[in-house]
């Protein structure tokens, strides 16, 4: 692989040391580095490793500075054949994250630390893959930022355990101690109290000598003087030591005799604490962040209460005199780095993250339309998943139709946008193309083909957007994989078809038949309705759809029909089972009023998998165009759909137990909502329907 690193400087630190570390052990493995950084003391050792680093100002805020950044990077990532951009810090997430976005590189993060909740730190959680060091970042991320949990991979940092050599301690008593604390010098690092509880520990132990490795932060240049004035006030400034910042870490652990992590705020990991087990060194660290997870009270370390100064000087103390104790906390400290935290370990596990995000794609399907069409696309995903058996598939789905795909075992996650409410307006598509930027989809396959898909998907910053170039009215620019729509009178699954060829996919020999899934507790339900109304197991039924979308008054055939056609089957013994959606319920009345039979009336009383589980025990079912024709079809019961406005060529998929009926009138099909004759639904007579349901149920029959 090609991977190429960023963080923001190349100084001291542990983000800094984590990268030279890594990508140590990437070139052993004979994969290839790169580091883009902004220079610093630490290039040099890259050098030293032949790991190529290239200066970049990715350290800097400035807007200009990083559109600037970004279009270097995307030359760098295309130069070099990138296959892995590695990014360590906010401001580099950003770059990183459009360049790799533009380049098609896999774009993976890690999570230092504790972020603040706003856009530079939330980019962090558009990765492909989120590495942390420490579950309690790990909930961070989750909680906090809305990363889910699947693409959270928590890889503890490793030690080099190379560079930090094993001293087992002496159990002798010393007449000097040496007790240090490494790590940046801010108030979260809990410095002050540590001193304050050193003042009592020297009472005892006059001649320890304490180390303070590291460096105030620039933006805060005040607070290492502030330590230094309480050290005078607490009278030990003779045994303090303000070193600064320490490129040579192995050799100050080697001369300790205690490590100190006094953080009174959370710390993310902790990588001291595992840097003194490597060297032999005892630990002492407050019970909070990743030191809880890294130290076994009493075992391998002692942990002590934030700020509790009596408590961190008592176990300082303890240590001390303890020599037994120290040498044991030293030893099994050891044992549980090599087995745990060793460098190799870390960058195995890393190398695994980088293999993942390449060979498994993050797809997403758009569909959020109406519920027939969202059953025609299930052919589709059933190709999708057998092309990609290893991909994530999402589909973006309204809140109407997400029982359909609930129980779909060819998708792995449905995610909702309510466009008509929740989520309605500009407000609510910003909101979702936010989900989608935090889901990291590498490609969108759009079924849906309007503006709004278009765009979320644009807006979701998806690197491959497949779909159909309709025109400048529906955005189509937004689709940088499309393919031209062609006006011709194609089934869906052949649209659909056409785009998957165009991910170079091959659809031929493809099955195109519809499914659903209703549950055994929808086929119950539907056992018990059936009950109540008094059907007898063995006796013949036929369903009925009267309802149609209220906007599509012209695909409704006339109820008079419907009445007579529910006599003429009553006369053979056939019962009638009328289906349709609660806005179907006050039609339901009027027929029972005007047929001299009683059917069962199930409409408003079905969802849409226990519709499915009542069509399959009709021996036919009548439905216009509309979505029961496609359940009818999922569920492989014999069935007659009757068109009127609409053209069966574009909106019925061929069926062997399924037939169309239109009359081919000059005026259809007219694709229009309302008309004062509705004569194409008009020329279709009861006669012939009756007929052909007579023909499929002694078809059946036989």
């Amino acid at each position: 692989m090609n991977i190429l690193q960023i963080l923001p400087k190349l100084d001291v630190g542990g983000v800094e040391t984590g990268t030279i570390d890594l990508s140590k052990e990437l070139i052993k493995k004979g994969h290839k580095v790169i580091v883009v950084s902004g220079g610093g003391k630490l290039v040099k050792n890259l050098i030293e490793m032949n790991v190529k680093h290239i200066e970049l100002s990715v350290h800097k805020k400035s807007l200009f500075t990083i559109i600037s950044s970004i279009k270097t990077l995307e030359s760098i990532i295309r130069d070099e054949r990138i296959d892995i951009v590695h990014s360590r810090s906010r401001v580099p997430n950003i770059i990183a994250f459009f360049a790799a976005r533009h380049t098609g590189a896999k774009f993976i993060t890690t999570a230092h630390g504790y972020y603040s909740n706003h856009f530079i730190s939330r980019v962090t959680g558009w990765a492909r893959f989120v590495i942390v060091a420490s579950s309690v970042i790990a909930r961070h991320m989750i909680e906090d930022f809305k990363v889910p949990h699947e693409r959270v991979r928590l890889i503890p940092r490793g030690v080099d355990l190379d560079k930090f050599k094993f001293n087992m301690p002496s159990t002798s008593s010393k007449s000097e101690y040496k007790i240090g604390v490494i790590g940046r010098v801010t108030p979260i690092k809990g410095h002050g109290f540590f001193l304050q509880a050193i003042a009592r520990v020297i009472r005892l132990f006059p001649r320890v000598k304490v180390l303070i490795v590291g460096d105030a932060p620039k933006d805060k240049p005040g607070y290492m003087e502030k330590l230094k004035t309480l050290a005078k006030q607490l009278q030990i400034e003779r045994s303090v030591e303000f070193m600064g910042d320490q490129y040579d870490i192995p050799k100050i652990m080697s001369e300790l005799d205690l490590l100190v992590l006094p953080s009174i705020g959370r710390e993310a990991f902790g990588r001291v604490i595992i840097e003194a087990g490597a060297a032999g060194v005892s630990v002492i660290a407050t019970a909070i962040g990743g030191a809880i997870e890294i130290i076994e009270p009493g075992h391998t370390g002692i942990l002590v209460r934030p700020g509790d100064i009596l408590e961190m000087a008592n176990s300082i103390i303890m240590v001390l005199k303890d020599r037994d104790l120290s040498k044991n906390l030293a030893i099994e400290a050891r044992k549980k780095v090599e087995r745990e935290y060793s460098l190799a370990k870390m960058a195995e596990n890393t190398i695994k993250v980088y293999e993942e995000a390449l060979k498994k794609k993050n797809i997403l399907v758009i569909k959020f339309g109406a519920i027939g069409d969202v059953i025609l696309i299930v052919p589709s995903l059933r190709v999708l998943r057998n092309n990609f058996p290893d991909a994530h598939i999402s589909v973006l789905i309204g809140p109407d139709s997400k029982h359909i795909l609930k129980n779909c075992p060819y998708i792995d996650e449905l995610i909702l946008y309510d466009r008509k409410g929740r989520d309605k307006g500009l407000k609510g598509l910003l909101k979702t193309a936010g989900v989608l930027r935090r889901r990291n989809f590498d490609m969108s396959v759009d079924f849906q083909n309007n503006r709004t898909s278009h765009v979320i998907s644009w807006l979701g910053a998806i690197p491959e957007r497949f779909g159909y170039h309709n025109g400048k009215g529906k955005l189509s620019f937004c689709v940088n994989k499309g393919i031209k729509y062609l006006n011709i009178k194609a089934t869906p699954l052949a649209e659909q078809f056409r785009i998957l060829k165009s991910m170079k996919i091959n659809t031929s020999g493809a099955s195109t038949y519809l499914e659903i899934w209703p549950s055994k507790e929808d086929f119950l339900y539907i056992d018990n309705l059936l009950k109540n109304a008094w059907v007898n197991s063995s006796q013949a039924l036929v369903g009925i759809n009267i309802g149609s979308s209220p906007r599509w008054e012209t695909k409704r055939w006339p109820l008079k029909k419907f009445a007579k056609l529910s006599d003429m089957l009553a006369e053979k013994d056939i019962r009638v089972v009328l289906t349709g959606s609660k806005d179907a319920e006050d039609i339901a009345k009027d027929f029972i009023k005007i047929s001299a039979t009683k059917p069962v009336n199930a409409v408003g009383r079905t969802s849409i998998t226990q519709l499915g589980a009542l069509i399959k025990r009709c021996r036919v079912f009548l439905t216009g165009d509309s979505a029961p024709m496609h359940i009818a079809s999922s569920m492989g019961t014999d069935f007659i759909a009757l068109f009127g406005p609409t053209d069966p060529a574009r909106h019925f998929e061929p069926d062997k137990k399924g037939i169309a009926i239109r009359k081919d009138l000059k005026c259809s099909p007219c694709y229009k909502s309302k008309c004062k004759s509705n004569a194409c639904m008009e020329s279709i007579s009861v006669e012939e329907v009756y007929k052909l349901i007579i023909q499929k149920i002694e078809k059946v029959k036989i």
